[in-house]
């Protein structure tokens, strides 16, 4: 993090990256002065209303991040940055998206937790969009411009008030990740109640093993002896917002849904107190790893891996094995996973796997079975990428 004072001294000549946040009520116009070198601006965490028309001379921007603002219209300015491809506004005020806010070059559009109802018709004038989060907001329809997106990957519509499942969506020929949960479309009736439910009073949380955007993931102990439980525990307690993937509701009814196999984390019982949301689940070895990272700004969609990280083809084959018995599991539940990643993926030394994190997770059994056909169709190209990206690091 830089700060201001360096700004305007003089001292990040020619930096490529510059993020400040200093509860800024302007945009300080002495960042022009990075035009010929600056590519990723970060001005999340201040109280931002607006952005000048001058953004524009910064030609050689590729990122802005404004997330934590105060934004009630996506900037229109943005649409005349020419070499623009990633644009965050997560959690402002948005309500209004222009026609002509989206950059000619768009790849990746996060606008999750905002106010936004509707959509412009130019989103579906970006050819080259590939990563698209709009989870939080007050969406009732998307437009149907959106059928022509060829190469969307990834769609985060959760949380939202869509009465209609987005059918526009479901023949793009390349999406793969795909998150709608939280919809009235996509509401259910149905009472999961295949693990039982508990006092958060029964356990006490020790040390955090994991965190993610929906939830802490803690080791955790009895507080008394359970007989029907094993004494090795570890407990999600969500957050209780809406989060890049949608309702932590949503997370927990999918994760039961889906019920239990082999290669998924044993869920145990639930707390569903006011206020407190959390699944108790199986403790998962000290000896699994994660598989894969998180896709990065270059790869967007696609997982990546450690620095020399490999696998042998005996190692490949059993992980690609046990991970499709997994998406029959899940889809023969009628649960769309959305995340199928290597990153959510854990193994161990003999190539055995365990699969999580159903923040991205819907139901789609209240579907008809033509939407319920491509649904599957969509996340079996998330299970090819997955094995193409294994295939990547395979010692062949």
């Amino acid at each position: 993090m830089q700060t201001l004072s360096q700004l305007q001294s003089g001292d990040l000549k020619g930096v490529k990256r510059l993020a400040l946040a200093e509860n800024l009520t302007r945009f300080p116009l002495e960042i022009l002065s990075l035009a010929d070198s600056l590519e990723v601006l970060d001005l999340s965490n201040n109280q931002l209303t607006s952005l000048p028309k001058e953004l524009a001379q910064l030609t050689q921007l590729k990122i802005i991040f404004a997330s934590n603002n105060l934004f009630e219209t996506l900037p229109e300015v943005l649409g005349q940055c020419e070499n623009l491809e990633m644009v965050g506004f997560k959690s402002n005020q948005i309500k209004h998206v222009p026609e002509n806010a989206l950059p000619p070059k768009l790849r990746w559009l996060i606008l999750t937790d905002n106010c936004i109802e509707v959509l412009p018709d130019s989103l579906g004038e970006r050819p080259r969009l590939q990563k698209l989060a709009l989870a939080g907001n007050k969406l009732t329809r998307l437009p149907l411009t959106m059928a022509k997106l060829s190469n969307l990957e990834l769609v985060r519509i959760s949380a939202n008030q869509l009465t209609e499942c987005p059918t526009q969506l479901l023949h793009l020929p390349k999406l793969a990740w795909f998150a709608f949960a939280g919809n009235p479309f996509s509401y259910s009736e149905l009472k999961i109640d295949s693990v039982p439910l508990l006092p958060a009073s029964s356990f006490t949380l020790q040390q955090v093993l994991g965190q993610g955007a929906s939830g802490v993931i803690s080791k955790a102990v009895w507080n008394k002896k359970q007989s029907e439980f094993p004494d090795d525990i570890a407990v999600k307690v969500f957050k209780g917002e809406v989060t890049s993937d949608g309702y932590p509701q949503d997370e927990l009814q999918a994760c039961l849904k889906t019920g239990n196999h082999p290669n998924l984390v044993r869920s145990l019982a639930q707390v569903n107190e006011a206020g407190y949301l959390a699944l108790i689940m199986n403790l998962i070895p000290e000896n699994y790893r994660n598989l894969g990272l998180p896709p990065c700004f270059k790869s967007c969609t696609r997982d990546t891996f450690a620095e020399g990280f490999s696998l042998s083809v005996e190692q490949v084959d059993k992980i690609v094995t046990q991970m499709k018995a997994v998406f029959e599991h899940l889809h023969a539940n009628q649960v769309c996973h959305g995340d199928l990643y290597a990153h959510n993926t854990l193994f161990d030394e003999e190539a055995n796997i365990i699969f999580g994190d159903f923040g991205a997770a819907s139901m789609y059994h209240m579907l008809s079975d033509e939407q319920q056909g491509l649904i599957k169709t969509i996340e079996a190209r998330a299970l090819q990428y997955f094995i193409d990206d294994l295939f990547s690091v395979c010692n062949k």
